[in-house]
């Protein structure tokens, strides 16, 4: 949460050295030995987590693993859903078109006053370190509780910076990665807005998040401070059929019309190109929390809320398909022009998906929400991946900002915008081309 701003304080020096070769000592690199020095190589830039792993054979096919094809960690004692560990390694970051996890931490931090280009790098080596162990099964190089890595459950760690540690890294700021313009209906509180760091931790179990969340704060203290935190969830794993789209805590479908990974424009729409610098690789985020006003929502009768959404709650499908069986689910290409018996739209003008719903296939964005619920309010984390959210975030928003029935139940009460950095290969620092 954003707060008074506390004392600054220096980040550690990478020649500091600690009387005893503590966590953050072998973690920052000012104390390592010559064995590991040797592992880490000249420049070590080998995570933790790899050099832990490096004598130990690698999982059958793990080569080949894709990222949406899960594979037995080599920390997990036992098969099944807790054992299951997800590559971390790519030309981009995993966590953004895996199969989404049941659970969701989105972790913010501030830079301090000492955190300068050097030490940035210290810091994106520890976090390199901490996402090779902890999401292989492995554990990072000293984890004082290594058993609590050991089933990862799909675990991914996924890292995107904010305006002002790009301006410290020395590197261009793309215009996109600033505060989105401001919305008529937004309200925001500060509370959950912007940022110089986000880690975004997702499995399908809450003890490897709970484990990751408290490893990454530790060995971050010494550069960044908490800013603010949002848990989501989905439907717990096995309790659906895979690829069914989630519910939103309205009841309703969400997220039928996303782009898929394997259609051939998805690259040109989520992917950032050699254009894109030290971003080429990467991709833009936009996190909106919308706070759902579920007891007045509740009040209204299921055709209005057919009507507001523009779907059936039954099954997701557009009010245009005709009833079941004759249709084909949500899946159904909404009729905007369909008519019903009186002459009215089948699809109300304000309905929601209709003002979401663009001409231009440019203007796409690739959604990977979840619900939260924190006991005071309830709603909707909703994250998308995009090249430019000015061009194609921005045009959707103001849509709906200008007349969505929605509205009458729905709050933007924070946002924020990150640059999630390219994918690391084995052996690499993530953040190696933001920082050298």
């Amino acid at each position: 949460m954003a707060g008074t701003e506390p004392e600054p304080r220096t980040a550690p020096a990478e020649s500091d050295a600690a009387p005893k070769l503590g966590r953050r000592a072998l973690l920052t690199g000012g104390a390592l030995g010559a064995g590991l020095g040797a592992v880490l190589g000249a420049g070590g830039a080998l995570g933790i987590g790899a050099a832990r792993r490096a004598a130990d054979p690698p999982p059958p096919g793990a080569a080949a693993a894709a990222e949406t094809e899960p594979s037995l960690g080599t920390g997990g004692e036992l098969p099944g859903f807790g054992g299951e560990s997800l590559p971390c390694h790519g030309p981009h970051q995993a966590g953004i078109v895996t199969v989404p996890a049941a659970h969701t931490l989105y972790a913010a931090y501030r830079l301090l006053a000492g955190t300068d280009a050097d030490a940035l790098r210290r810091m994106f080596r520890v976090l390199t370190g901490d996402i090779e162990g902890l999401t292989s099964g492995g554990a990072p190089l000293a984890d004082p509780e290594p058993e609590l890595a050991a089933r990862p459950a799909r675990l991914t760690v996924t890292v995107g910076v904010g305006p002002d540690l790009v301006e410290r890294a020395g590197a261009s700021r793309p215009a996109w990665l600033a505060p989105l313009p401001a919305f008529t209906r937004d309200r925001l509180s500060g509370d959950f807005d912007g940022g110089d760091l986000l880690i975004i931790v997702e499995s399908d179990d809450l003890i490897p998040i709970s484990h990751a969340a408290r490893m990454l704060d530790r060995d971050l203290a010494g550069f960044v401070e908490p800013l603010w935190r949002q848990r989501g969830f989905r439907r717990a794993r096995g309790s659906e059929g895979d690829g069914t789209t989630m519910r939103n805590l309205m009841g309703q479908v969400d997220g039928t019309v996303n782009p898929s990974p394997a259609e051939p424009d998805f690259d040109a729409l989520v992917w950032l190109g050699s254009e894109a610098g030290w971003l080429a690789g990467g991709s833009a985020l936009v996190l909106r929390r919308i706070r759902m006003e579920l007891d007045t929502w509740d009040e209204v009768d299921r055709p209005g809320r057919e009507q507001a959404v523009g779907r059936r709650l039954s099954d997701g499908a557009p009010l245009s398909a005709p009833p079941p069986p004759g249709d084909g689910g949500e899946h159904t290409p909404a009729d905007f022009d369909a008519k019903d018996a009186r002459g009215l739209s089948m699809i109300p003008l304000a309905a929601h998906i209709r003002r979401a719903h663009s001409t231009d296939p440019a203007e796409r964005i690739f959604r990977r929400a979840a619900n939260y619920d924190d006991g005071s309010e309830a709603g909707l984390l909703f994250a998308c991946y995009q090249r430019d959210p000015l061009a194609q975030f921005v045009p959707i928003q103001r849509r709906l900002d200008e007349a969505d029935l929605l509205n009458e139940w729905i709050t933007h009460v924070g946002s924020a915008v990150f640059a999630i950095l390219p994918g690391f290969r084995p052996g690499e620092r993530i953040g190696a081309s933001l920082l050298p």
